[in-house]
């Protein structure tokens, strides 16, 4: 929108010249993420009090951690803050005829919609499982094939007419058409080796980043401030690909796929950042609001979304270790569980609880402690994924 108004301002008269400022992504980025930091510093408290009024209050399953039970009742849905954040900054400071930043937009917020269904039901019904499982993943799947099946050929063209065009040429052809090599499969440390996925390999794969993203982020935040941080670090590290990607002399330079249009997300991922920040700044020990699935499930999605175009998959799973091992450690401790019932008639569990946040609890680790170590490996992980940039 700014944009769009500093080239106006421009054509009406050589004084407003310094406007070309806006035409840089970096400052547009920066800007973005200071929009969006300030907006939720100043809308926190009054969208904390207003949880407050309206009881939406966080209801603690009563198998979890007794040492979380004084937290019930404190506000949750705080993901909200995050998307008006979000949205408010992306729209003031990206390029509106951007195709890539509009799916990522949509992809967040209809994340962000089934969480809060599934957020509603907990604090209203007062059921703590919320939406059903099967439920949630149905819906998570529908705006995730949909985003796969516009992506795959969105990257491959250069406009929506030409997608449209390439759309139909794939019926017409009976679902075979070659694709470019930027949208393979592109493993990092390795100088321009990209593995041919054809359309539905690619739905497949760009559905699997999103959804299993999404889930990821959203078992990982169970304790105070632990997902959000590494959100904003991955985030952040996603814009400098989608800057990369979106530059022809960049990604010439460094054997990148150019994808033009891309370079856009990174004022997405700005407004990201800051707007992580700032909702760490009421998510910290002891938090005043927990995002709830609304923020989490949104946030995640945005990730694996932005991957996917920028065609970092593999380093998004680097990067995210902690969402992955989180992930596995759900997945590991429900299938050994059902394992070993069937086998011995008692079930055993390979972790003393999951997700692994909670294992390291009963350890004896103190919240902040897995928080903030957490933090760190996040850090360093995110460094390697960014080496990727240069060493291939």
């Amino acid at each position: 929108m700014l944009l769009s108004l500093a080239q106006w301002l421009q054509t009406l008269s050589p004084e407003f010249g310094y406007f070309r400022v806006f035409q840089y992504l970096t400052f547009r980025a920066v800007m973005a993420a200071l929009t969006a930091l300030l907006i939720g510093l100043a809308a926190g408290p009054y969208v904390i009090g207003r949880l407050r009024e309206l009881k939406i209050g966080q209801p603690v399953r009563g198998y979890g951690m007794e040492t979380h039970l004084h937290k019930s009742g404190t506000p949750t849905m705080g993901g909200v803050l995050i998307l008006l954040s979000i949205a408010i900054s992306t729209l003031l400071w990206v390029d509106l005829s951007n195709r890539f930043v509009w799916i990522v937009l949509l992809v967040t917020l209809g994340f962000g919609a089934i969480g809060w269904v599934d957020d509603w039901r907990k604090v209203v019904n007062k059921d703590p499982e919320g939406m059903r499982s099967r439920e949630k993943y149905f819906w998570q799947s529908v705006i995730g094939l949909l985003a796969a099946l516009y992506l795959v050929f969105s990257i491959s063209e250069n406009s929506n007419l030409r997608v449209l065009e390439l759309f139909f040429n794939w019926v017409r052809s009976g679902f075979d058409v070659n694709l470019p090599p930027k949208a393979g499969l592109l493993l990092p440390f390795i100088k321009e080796v990209s593995y041919p996925l054809g359309v539905f390999g690619f739905v497949v794969l760009s559905y699997l980043v999103i959804v299993g993203s999404s889930n990821a982020v959203n078992l990982t935040d169970g304790l105070d401030g632990l997902a959000i941080m590494p959100v904003v670090l991955v985030g952040a590290s996603l814009g400098v690909f989608a800057y990369v990607t979106g530059s022809a002399v960049y990604s010439k330079y460094l054997f990148f796929p150019h994808i033009p249009g891309s370079g856009e997300l990174m004022v997405f991922c700005g407004a990201m950042a800051g707007s992580g920040l700032a909702f760490l700044w009421f998510n910290t020990h002891p938090a005043q609001v927990f995002m709830g699935d609304v923020g989490a499930l949104a946030l995640g999605a945005a990730l694996g979304t932005i991957a996917v175009i920028v065609r970092q998959e593999i380093v998004l799973a680097i990067m995210g270790g902690i969402f992955v091992v989180e992930a596995l450690s759900v997945m590991l401790q429900v299938t050994y569980f059902k394992y070993t019932k069937k086998k011995d008639g008692q079930g055993r569990r390979l972790f003393k609880m999951a997700p692994l946040h909670h294992h390291f609890e009963k350890e004896g680790w103190k919240e902040t402690q897995v928080v903030v170590r957490f933090w760190i490996i996040t850090m360093l992980l995110c460094l390697v994924g960014l080496s990727t940039l240069k060493l291939r």
